[in-house]
């Protein structure tokens, strides 16, 4: 099935906060409904229906979530097992893990204990973004009302004893990078780690640790309840299920939206944002999964579905469905100029390539956006940017290159005539950037 989603197929019922976020407002909409019941079908049974589903994690990377469930150790010897959910939604135009904490906190918590459950856990933290206080204020909230319904905690209704520990990070978009999450968590320095060794084999503090999105937990339950086969039946083979999509820039009416995978781009502009600003024929580009994916132009966009496959092969991603849309009004260079920006101040400086490369990178296409720059500089750029990319321990190395390549891929001709109308008239000495006068 692939289109609009039906309101039956939705799982999270509260996405705008129009109900009670509070236990007994889950409980009715199916919260918490025959959790027993799943654990006592035992962990590889959670592992083989989360495989099954098809689910693809939702933070980005759009790996499996079942198999990376099935890498943690099966049994559990001195180190004990934990799970860590990645709250920390820091990608510019990224805004739907915010909701599920703010109004359905116990669709996560419950996810929670079945992936604990499924991975021999019985430890569980969730690390938050620093920014995010009204979202920890819900969620303590949603955890001690799960404590004191025995739902979770030392010997508790489902048989599994089970911790939740929120964590309030600093707020630095490094910290979204699960290794460097593992850091943070410890106490240390928020720096990505080498791998090997995986968190599956030693993650936080040297324990068999596994990582995953808030949204990736979070479905978990209701795909248990409703089984592997309603997920896998949602949206296109090896891109199955439903997704929540945040879309902002120049439509109608910015919004954040659960939806089927596969859901064409246009038809979901039209049908829930109102369309673009000025009508589709004002569309200029759209960065379709956050600001780290590369942006498509218009008339990609005409056939663009929103799935992992669909958008890799327009030499884009579906990262977190965070759709930024651009009429023909905006400035693309000053735009990724202050992307660029954005990476070289948020680069941990672990790695030369990135520490040097982010800042760089940032100064030439400042200039471009200005048209205060040679021709010959673009190739350079680009240069710089595919060494930068692949070369560094994360993957912030690639999300600062990858914008840029986007740009030029698809748009190279419009800097060409920037820096040629900026050239025209003024002297001009070869081989030196002469300042804006």
């Amino acid at each position: 099935m692939v289109g609009i989603l039906e309101d039956k197929d939705r799982i999270f019922t509260n996405l705008y906060g129009l109900h009670d976020w509070g236990l007994e407002g889950a409980k009715a909409r199916g919260c918490w409904n025959a959790t027993r019941e799943m654990l006592q079908q035992g962990p590889e049974w959670i592992v083989d229906n989360i495989k099954a589903s098809g689910l693809r994690g939702r933070g980005g990377a759009g790996f499996s979530t079942g198999l990376k469930w099935s890498f943690m150790p099966k049994e559990v010897g001195a180190r004990p097992h934990y799970l860590v959910v990645n709250a920390d939604e820091s990608e510019p135009g990224t805004c739907k893990d915010r909701e599920i904490l703010r109004h359905d906190p116990h669709l996560l918590i419950e996810g929670c204990l079945i992936a604990s459950f499924a991975m021999r856990a019985h430890a569980c933290y969730i690390y938050l973004r620093g920014e995010y206080v009204r979202e920890r204020e819900v969620l303590e909230e949603a955890v001690k009302q799960a404590y004191e319904a025995k739902l979770i905690g030392k010997n508790n209704i489902h048989g599994w004893d089970f911790d939740l520990y929120v964590h309030h990070g600093a707020g630095a978009y490094i910290c979204g990078e699960e290794t460097a999450l593992l850091e943070s968590l410890e106490g240390k320095k928020g720096q990505p780690r080498l791998k090997p060794p995986f968190p599956a084999g030693a993650g936080l503090y040297g324990c068999p640790t596994t990582v995953n999105n808030v949204e990736s937990i979070a479905v978990a339950g209701t795909i248990l309840r409703r089984g592997a086969d309603w997920f896998a039946g949602i949206g296109r083979a090896n891109n199955t299920g439903t997704k929540l999509m945040c879309i902002s820039g120049h439509v109608n009416k910015p919004c954040n939206v659960e939806e089927a995978m596969s859901i064409p781009l246009r038809q979901l502009l039209e049908e829930h944002c109102g369309g673009v600003r000025g009508g589709w024929g004002n569309l200029k580009a759209i960065i379709p999964g956050g600001s780290s994916v590369p942006m498509i132009p218009a008339e990609q966009c005409e056939t663009a579905l929103m799935d992992f496959d669909s958008l890799r092969e327009l030499r884009s991603g579906l990262g977190t469905a965070a759709v930024i849309v651009m009429d023909k009004s905006t400035d693309l260079v000053r735009a990724i100029a202050r992307l660029s920006y954005f990476y070289k101040h948020e680069s941990c400086g672990q790695c030369t390539p990135c520490r040097e490369g982010t800042g760089w990178m940032w100064r030439v296409m400042d200039r471009m956006a200005r048209g205060d720059a040679e021709m010959k500089e673009i190739d350079i750029l680009l240069d710089v940017a595919s060494q930068v990319e692949g070369h560094t321990i994360c993957a912030l190395g690639d999300a600062a290159a990858w914008p840029i390549q986007g740009l030029f891929r698809h748009f190279r001709p419009e800097i060409e005539a920037r820096i040629a109308s900026y050239r025209s008239g003024r002297p001009h000495v070869q081989g030196h950037s002469i300042a804006a006068e």
